[in-house]
């Protein structure tokens, strides 16, 4: 079972957006929880081959990774060695991101967010993202 002061914290943080670049965290944290409670968290993570994604908080000088595929979320405070792909924007844009507000496509087709490295990661990532916010939503 998902830890329910962890979903709560997460629903504050999509609600009133991110204070702190270090919340973005706790979404991936929840994302692990998910990732053994959720048949489509299951079915997507299971199915996806290892990516690393180095996610960069332009504007306030922080990093952190994310390691997901073979059925497992890792998740590393500080900047990832050997990303496949990065993710750099600013705090505000990541905060819309993990909220649903603003699509990372349209981020990136805006020049508002940098990917470096393996396209196809970030859209797996992205997929990921999608049905953890829809799962978020269901709860």
């Amino acid at each position: 079972m998902v830890d329910k002061a962890l979903l709560d914290e997460v629903k504050a943080i999509r609600e009133n957006g991110l204070k702190d670049p270090s919340e973005a965290i706790k979404m991936f944290k929840l994302a692990k929880a998910l990732a053994t409670e959720s048949e489509d968290m299951k079915d997507e993570i299971e199915d996806m081959k290892e990516i690393k994604v180095g996610f960069v908080v332009s504007d306030k000088d922080f990093q952190f990774g994310v390691t997901m595929g073979d059925g497992k979320i890792e998740i590393t405070e500080g900047a990832l060695s050997d990303p496949s792909v990065t993710l750099s924007t600013s705090m505000e844009n990541w905060s819309g991101m993990l909220s649903g507000e603003v699509d990372a496509t349209s981020l990136y087709m805006g020049g508002d967010l940098t990917i470096e490295g393996n396209l196809q990661d970030a859209i797996a990532f992205g997929e990921v993202l999608n049905i953890m916010q829809e799962e978020l939503e269901d709860m």
